[in-house]
């Protein structure tokens, strides 16, 4: 896989760019802008958790960039940080090239998802972010009944699972992995770009799942305002247009199609 930075117009900024397709954007002057619509959206979710600003214990599952967790030390001071990223030449390109702040509380594991997650204990995070790719797809073995199980034994009781999903209409995959993980979180919203759930084009669904609830109106809120307008499906909406999905379990799970499916 062939990654390089590049330099965009902005000084300060540059794009972690793999085989050819544009995979993050870092901001060393301003790690708190974030580019990619879906990535905004993470960050909508990340600030509406628990009280804004104070620090949280976090699991990123992939890490490209490292702009997520760049934006939680930023946005979330002193927050313990650990990135599961099982390519290491990746890393140890961004290290190089685009290196973390001094004291930023976050650590790069490399291994990939489901081994990372074994070495938690029970009740040891409050946000796990899974943003994974292998050749532009989400690794099956994240999104099923068994991974949802391991997902919420290291969430506390109020964490929240958000899973980048990349499907289209009429969301065959994505219904699975929502009901892969209402199994075990079953408190769930899902939002993404209107085209997207309109069936125009391929898309990023972000699926937000937790046990006694999810931030659906501070999102909704954000929602409005976000410089790209996106729609928030909360727990009613969601079982009406991605309910009835039969759960992946690892003896039967697909990777995600990809951006570039028909």
């Amino acid at each position: 896989m062939a990654a390089e930075i590049v330099p965009t117009e902005r000084a300060g900024a540059f794009v972690l760019r793999m085989d050819g397709h544009d995979q993050s954007l870092v901001d060393l002057d301003d790690p708190g802008r974030l580019d990619f619509d879906y990535v905004r959206r993470i960050g909508d979710v990340l600030d509406s958790w628990g009280v804004p600003g104070a620090p949280a214990r976090v699991l990123h599952v992939g890490g490209a960039a490292l702009t997520l967790p760049r934006y939680v030390a930023h946005t979330r001071p002193r927050s313990a940080q650990v990135v599961l990223e099982p390519n290491v030449e990746v890393t140890e390109l961004v290290r190089r090239e685009l290196p973390l702040p001094p004291r930023s509380g976050i650590k790069v594991r490399p291994v990939d998802g489901r081994a990372g997650l074994l070495a938690f204990r029970d009740d040891a995070l409050d946000l796990i972010v899974v943003d994974a790719f292998a050749d532009g797809r989400v690794p099956g073995d994240l999104v099923t009944v068994e991974c949802a199980a391991a997902y919420a034994r290291v969430l506390v009781a109020d964490g929240l699972l958000l899973i980048n999903l990349v499907d289209a209409a009429p969301f065959a995959w994505t219904r699975r992995v929502v009901a892969a993980m209402r199994t075990a979180l079953p408190t769930q919203l899902v939002s993404a770009e209107p085209a997207t759930l309109r069936a125009r084009r391929p898309g990023n669904l972000l699926l937000v799942a937790g046990r006694p609830t999810v931030p659906a109106d501070a999102l909704r809120k954000r929602a409005v305002s976000s410089p790209t307008p996106y729609r928030v499906l909360d727990e009613t909406a969601l079982r009406d247009s991605l309910g009835r999905g039969v759960p992946f379990v690892d003896a039967d799970t697909l990777d995600s199609p990809g951006l570039d499916s028909p």
